[in-house]
């Protein structure tokens, strides 16, 4: 592979993937020059790539002492350099609205999605990073991914941000504010950003996708407005509209408490995307037909944590049933079964709630959740409990509910020493997975380098399902069972 200039492959590179046309070629080597130095122009470089040769732009820029050795510094350099082919916000919102209207929403999606990618905003070959296995259990193949893409913080790092004035602007990750900013130690960069405007009832929100994504066209749809997560009637009306104007993606919200919620509460948004996940595939159990809703139908799906599934051509008929089962299952406690509505005046009942199009249906799964914490279990009653932490002890949000684990990065180096204690070779596993450890290689005496890996994934699963149950309000035993038929019949089943 033959050298070229650094900077020349660069800006050719910028005018094919973007408006820019060849006499804008000494207006963008300026505009590089200004971030990396007059030094880059020295530079040869074998890279084709757009991406490859951003990377090589902030090496250059590291060697001309323009830019810092953080990560976070080198990435809020890499984004002001791919901000080169994002159109400003403006165009990308009439483009999209342009296509969506006279093309397809499809193809407008697909366009923005593509555009997220190109610029490196989508964060593609850190996610390939990521360790990905199906795992087969009762409750269909569950997904486990283990998140090595997004990037450690170093000491410098969490140095150099401590030193940083807190200027509390944008006020959180997911404000439109974010749009184009620049990026600071401890807060991403944002210039290569964009996000598209839409209406729900009047009221604006924004389209954008997950840097770190974690499963097929990951999206995040947010409030314009900040303000805290809420689930209530206007929630699942708002679910079942984005689904409508955004065909083939389901939404879905964390809750809104802690410990059964996700990461961020402080501000309103949904997650969504091109994807099936295994509770979308698992079956009614149970039928459940819901007295003055006879249009809806209904059941309790065959998952390990409780679900209510809606489906019906209404979207004001879902809405009505979810909000009534919503508001019951807030007021509602059984303490046969360690359900309870609130102590001490302290409310720990919410619902995470998924919205889908199944053919021509209008699709609602209500997953009951409840926050409650005891002296047996100081992380949560329906959290995962001590003895599957080893593997999972973060709150179980709405991606993992839906039957995808996110497992922490230690995993990868610490199931390797997993598999070499299973094979009697020399180890440093972690005492915390021992008695795991050994149940395994007690259940398996045909192990070998060949199978072990295998045999331990199909172990992971395992964990995986039994997080999800301990997360579960009714359990699926036949007291649980039993309390969950008298909490749908409560709500109004006939």
């Amino acid at each position: 592979m033959s050298e070229t200039n650094l900077v020349t492959a660069f800006v050719q590179a910028v005018i094919s993937n973007s408006d820019y046309t060849t006499e804008d070629q000494i207006y963008l080597r300026n505009y590089v020059l200004r971030l990396v130095g007059d030094e880059a122009l020295a530079a040869q470089t074998e890279q084709t790539n757009l991406v490859d040769l951003k990377d090589d732009l902030v090496k250059q820029a590291q060697a001309n002492e323009r830019c810092g050795e953080t990560h976070d510094e080198q990435d809020m350099l890499g984004a002001q350099l791919m901000e080169l082919i994002v159109p400003r916000p403006s165009q990308v919102n009439q483009k999209f609205w342009d296509t969506y209207q006279h093309d397809s929403p499809e193809q407008a999606i697909a366009d923005f999605y593509a555009l997220s990618q190109k610029s490196d905003y989508i964060k593609t070959r850190s996610i390939a990073k990521n360790i990905y296995f199906p795992a087969q259990t009762e409750y269909g193949d569950l997904e486990i991914t283990i998140n090595l893409s997004k990037p450690e913080k170093d000491p410098k790092q969490i140095a150099l941000a401590k030193k940083q004035k807190a200027t509390g602007y944008p006020l959180c990750q997911l404000c439109l504010e974010n749009e184009g900013y620049l990026g600071r130690i401890g807060y991403p960069a944002r210039s290569n950003h964009r996000v598209v405007r839409f209406n729900i009832d009047q009221e604006q929100w924004g389209f954008q996708y997950s840097p770190y994504a974690y499963f097929s066209e990951h999206c995040i749809f947010l409030d314009t407005k900040h303000h805290e997560m809420q689930i209530n009637q206007e929630t699942f009306g708002r679910l079942l509209s984005i689904i409508e104007q955004f065909p083939g993606y389901f939404v879905g919200s964390n809750a809104d408490l802690p410990i059964v919620g996700g990461s961020i509460l402080t501000h309103e948004h949904y997650q969504g995307g091109r994807h099936v996940f295994a509770m979308e595939q698992a079956p009614i159990e149970t039928a459940l037909h819901f007295a003055d809703y006879p249009e809806i139908q209904a059941g309790i799906v065959k998952w390990p944590m409780s679900v209510i599934r809606l489906q019906g051509g209404s979207k004001e008929q879902l809405t009505q049933l979810a909000t009534k089962i919503l508001k019951k299952w807030r007021a509602y406690s059984d303490e046969s079964v360690d359900v309870r509505a609130q102590t001490a005046g302290e409310p720990h009942h919410t619902i995470t709630p998924i919205a889908r199009q199944r053919a021509d249906q209008l699709e609602l799964d209500l997953v009951l959740r409840d926050n409650q914490t005891s002296e047996q279990f100081p992380d949560g009653i329906f959290h995962p409990h001590q003895d599957v932490q080893h593997i999972k002890q973060e709150n179980i949000g709405l991606i993992e509910v839906m039957g995808l684990a996110i497992l922490p990065p230690r995993l990868k180096e610490e199931l390797n020493e997993v598999s070499k204690f299973l094979l009697d070779q020399p180890n440093e596993i972690a005492a915390y997975h021992l008695p795991w450890t050994q149940a395994i290689k007690a259940a398996h005496q045909d192990l070998t380098a060949e199978n072990v890996m295998d045999v331990l994934q199909k172990e992971v699963g395992k964990v995986f399902a039994r997080v999800l149950e301990d997360a579960g309000v009714f359990k699926r035993d036949a007291s649980g069972q039993a309390a969950f038929l008298r909490f749908v019949k409560a709500v109004g089943v006939e």
